[in-house]
């Protein structure tokens, strides 16, 4: 290699030099413009701010998969809604759609322990809460899970 086969090397441009007074052309407001808030230091705007208006994830509808479609809802029942059944009755899910009990039956029932059971009742039904079993075997009754 010699001097006279020297190429220059691709140029580099020069960084702008914003704010070095008015003959460079990028003076004064140093290239930010009137006023308004990216005018201002230490304006750190988001990437997706959209100005105040709702957001553009917020305005596309959600796809794709979600837990929630597999959520288990049970019709809960309190312990004085079997009071209106007699001694020695087998209370099923059925009987209580019929007797207007239960509107919709969702995916099970679920008896919880609120009020008191007078009568001596087999409760037939997908969940018990601790407190309901203790309650119904010492009304003489049983709780019996589908």
């Amino acid at each position: 290699m010699k001097l006279h086969e020297l190429t220059a090397s691709a140029t580099k441009k020069a960084t702008k030099r914003v704010g070095r007074g008015p003959g460079s052309g990028m003076g004064k407001t140093s290239t930010r413009g009137e006023k308004g808030q990216k005018a201002r230091s230490g304006s750190g705007i988001p990437a997706w701010f959209q100005g105040g208006q709702s957001p553009l994830y917020r305005r596309v509808p959600k796809r794709g998969f979600n837990n929630n479609r597999f959520t288990k809802k049970y019709q809960v029942l309190n312990l004085n809604d079997f009071n209106r059944f007699n001694d020695g009755d087998v209370v099923t899910p059925e009987l209580l759609k019929e007797s207007g009990i239960v509107k919709k039956e969702l995916t099970g029932i679920k008896v919880l322990a609120y009020g008191e059971l007078t009568k001596k009742v087999t409760i037939k039904a997908h969940r018990f809460s601790s407190k309901a079993v203790s309650k119904i075997e010492s009304a003489g009754g049983k709780a019996e899970v589908i």
